[in-house]
């Protein structure tokens, strides 16, 4: 994998929270260069921190303590509007359940996403790129599980955002469909020089990787470059 630019700078970050009386180390310090165009997939059980991990890098949340910059820009210290703009501009989200607006039709989901920036692809251009250009006009209740990811990833390239965050893209689909969103983002990394992250427990989906963050008990504990990440289609779980 190239190393040419680094986007994200993550440096001694940490988060916790208070649970009635006790505090919560959700993220203990951390930190992270985040390249520009890789495939970064971070593993761990649940509780280990990798959510609260794609949360401050996706902008949902700050750090209690640390640093956080992307592109050069300070985001620690940044005020509500600014993170706010940078989710929208910057940032597209992939959930373990899709998130679509069920009244809205597949094309009108991706629109909406569309309309918060500036310079987003042609809507068709966006759902014809996930295979979906025969489905237009159809509701999410019309579409499979694995057609209404493929609209929630439209929806996340539609912004042609510097950062595509995925959380459990997988976890809602059979083997062969999930197969088709791996590949997908593959893509999205691969081909249009995106950054993708992708939280998961499922192991086996690191073998795609180019570079793997294993997390336990709210630390990374080991980062790993892969010389020859799998082809999606050579995944196996």
């Amino acid at each position: 994998m190239a190393r040419e630019e680094v986007i994200m700078q993550l440096d001694n970050v940490s988060r916790t929270f208070m649970m009635g009386e006790v505090t919560v180390h959700a993220l203990k310090e951390s930190s992270l260069d985040i390249f520009k165009g890789e495939l970064l997939v971070i593993l761990g059980p649940s509780g280990s921190g990798k959510s609260t991990l794609l949360n401050l890098v996706g902008g949902m949340d700050r750090p209690t303590t640390g640093r956080i910059s992307f592109k050069n820009t300070e985001l620690t210290g940044a005020s509500d509007r600014a993170l706010t703009n940078f989710r929208r501009n910057s940032v597209g989200f992939v959930f373990q359940f899709f998130n679509l607006i069920s009244d809205l039709t597949a094309l009108e989901n991706v629109a909406l996403a569309a309309e918060l920036v500036a310079d987003a692809l042609p809507v068709e251009k966006a759902l014809r790129d996930v295979g979906l250009d025969d489905r237009l006009n159809h509701f999410p209740a019309q579409l499979s599980g694995g057609e209404q990811q493929r609209v929630s990833i439209a929806r996340a390239i539609v912004k042609q955002p510097s950062l595509v965050l995925c959380d459990e893209p997988t976890g809602a689909l059979d083997y062969t469909t999930g197969k088709v969103v791996l590949k997908l983002l593959d893509d999205i990394s691969h081909k249009q020089g995106r950054t993708v992250i992708i939280v998961t427990h499922n192991t086996p989906i690191a073998g795609m990787a180019d570079r793997v963050i294993r997390m336990r008990s709210g630390r990374i504990i080991e980062i790993t470059e892969n010389e020859n990440p799998l082809s999606p289609e050579r995944v196996e779980w």
